[in-house]
């Protein structure tokens, strides 16, 4: 016959309390099968249900703190298990399924001893509110003056903390205090989540023996990666002692090549999410963790709250840094707005925007006379003027959400409908052509160079890829294809002061009308004509 207890831990003292009704109410209320009379614990808080032969399942009974469930929150019944940890606000529970007489279910209890021994998860927040209860209530003088020197030195590491200016200044801090009062530990490692995607990167390590330090394994093959990943995941702390004996993690490769024996790991945690875990362990039976371990793990605990801060500041600095270099970059091509767009909904992996193919509408606005006018000034003359003349030409390209690709000599090439889709693009392109054409006459009548200027404008419209293309040493934001090239050859036929569009563009304006017929035309590399319309702005 299988029945269920619950073992019950008070401090020092164990209870076991036999499930002895189908129907088994948990709460503060004296009438409640068992009785809790503990803060956190609601007057009806959970009831436990025996569904069928053997098989228990548990519900929260609409709790003000929850059920939790190997430090998981229940929303619906769940069925218990054998060794499952049931959290009741602060109380725990462990679950006890035995198939025998009294005797059996003594060896039971005497079982989950052992475990414990192997195996510890806690709560975080828990745990670090009993670090500080322990504390207060100590009335060992030397262990309070033990507790007070941790304390002071925890300011100062906090204080240091804040000075560290990057992640290894962060590590030493952590490694410093860790190797100094944590005896047992051998080796420390710290993983953080630095992009955010639940992906844990080892940042730094170090070994309490300096001269083993080059033996550490770069790589972090050393570290078990299943127990940071429950650390990171539920928001736990684990300590594992004897980890080649737990099931759970026995099989992993690091731990059965390193000898690993003992673990301890705990989330750096602030409040509001986990950006990473602080992971240390040494080569001790689970002796020294059964007597001393609970100590320290709340300490290591405490620690990694103060390093958590840190983390979460330094990876807000270091996006913001990476930001800045992203955008100074971007905005050579882009308007402030679609930086910022670009920016924000993350479409930048490694600063780079990755090549697609897409719609786009391609501008080409080329200074007549050029070649004429640079064999009459100074070679500074001529970087003044396309200086000042890109400068107000840009303007316009960026009003209407265009992208500037590059400048050609005295050309400017620019597009419309990348990096963010614009379905008008083609109506965005020949209104910054109409912009440009406009602009500059207001420049011309206000004596903006020693005679008139000019340009040219073509514009074309069709599929291309666009995005960063080159070499690891210079990469350029670009769109390439065929269309791109027929606008380029449509600019030569343009008549000064004017715009010509191509049918494709044409065909895609919501207001063609102020667009006439040119002709049909044969462009080098293009065996067909295109037929070209045009328009002037005056």
């Amino acid at each position: 016959m299988t029945e269920l207890k619950l073992l019950l831990k008070e401090g020092d003292t164990e209870t076991t309390v036999l499930v002895d009704q189908d129907v088994f109410t948990i709460g503060r209320l004296p009438e409640c099968n068992l009785y809790l009379p503990f803060g956190g614990v609601s007057r009806n808080h959970a009831q436990i249900v025996k569904v069928a032969h053997g098989v228990w399942t548990i519900k929260d009974l609409g709790s003000k703190n929850g059920t939790q469930v190997n430090d998981r929150l229940i929303t619906c019944p769940q069925e218990l298990h054998h060794d499952d940890i049931v959290w009741l606000g602060n109380v725990s529970l462990v679950v006890l399924l035995t198939t025998s007489i009294a005797q059996s279910m003594t060896n039971q209890a005497d079982d989950w001893d052992a475990a414990e021994q192997r195996t510890i998860f806690r709560n975080v927040k828990q745990l670090q509110q009993q670090w500080i209860q322990a504390d207060s209530k100590d009335g060992d003088i030397s262990n309070k003056d033990i507790t007070i020197a941790r304390l002071k030195d925890l300011v100062d590491i906090a204080k240091n903390l804040c000075a560290a200016t990057s992640i290894e200044d962060i590590f030493f801090q952590v490694q410093e205090v860790v190797f100094r009062y944590l005896d047992s530990i051998d080796r420390l490692a710290l993983l953080i989540d630095v992009t955010g995607g639940g992906n844990l990167e080892l940042m730094n390590s170090a070994t309490r023996n300096s001269s083993q330090q080059q033996h550490l394994a770069a790589d972090g093959s050393w570290i078990s990666r299943s127990i940071c990943q429950k650390v990171f995941e539920e928001k736990v702390v684990i300590q594992s002692a004897d980890t080649h004996k737990d099931e759970r993690f026995s099989a992993e490769h690091s731990i059965l090549v390193k000898g690993i024996r003992s673990v301890m790991a705990v989330p750096l945690w602030d409040e509001n999410k986990v950006v990473g875990v602080l992971y240390a362990d040494a080569h001790l039976s689970s002796y020294h963790w059964a007597n001393e371990g609970e100590e320290e793990l709340s300490f290591f605990s405490a620690l990694a709250n103060l390093v958590a801060s840190s983390v979460q500041r330094w990876l807000l600095v270091d996006k913001l840094k990476n930001e800045e270099v992203i955008r100074h970059r971007l905005e050579r091509y882009h308007s402030p707005a679609v930086v910022q767009q670009l920016i924000s909904v993350n479409r930048l992996p490694d600063g780079r925007l990755l090549p697609a193919e897409t719609e786009i509408s391609v501008l080409f606005a080329d200074l007549v006379g050029f070649t004429a006018i640079s064999e009459r000034v100074t070679p500074t003359a001529i970087a003044q003027l396309l200086n000042n003349l890109f400068e107000e030409m840009l303007q316009e390209v960026f009003a209407y959400g265009g992208t500037l690709d590059k400048y050609i000599g005295d050309c400017i090439m620019a597009f419309f409908g990348a990096p963010e889709p614009q379905p008008d693009h083609a109506d965005r392109a020949t209104a910054a052509a109409k912009g440009m054409l406009t602009r500059l006459e207001r420049l011309n009548m206000n004596g903006f160079w020693q005679e008139p200027l000019q340009l040219r404008i073509a514009i074309n419209s069709g599929k291309a890829v666009v995005g960063d293309v080159g070499s690891s040493q210079r990469v350029e934001y670009t769109a390439l294809g065929a269309s791109i090239n027929l606008a380029a050859r449509m600019e030569g036929i343009c008549p000064p002061g004017e715009c010509v569009i191509s049918e494709v563009t044409y065909r895609m304006l919501s207001q063609p009308v102020d667009f006439q017929e040119m002709g049909s035309y044969s462009f080098k590399g293009i065996n067909r004509l295109v037929k070209v319309y045009q328009t002037k702005m005056h």
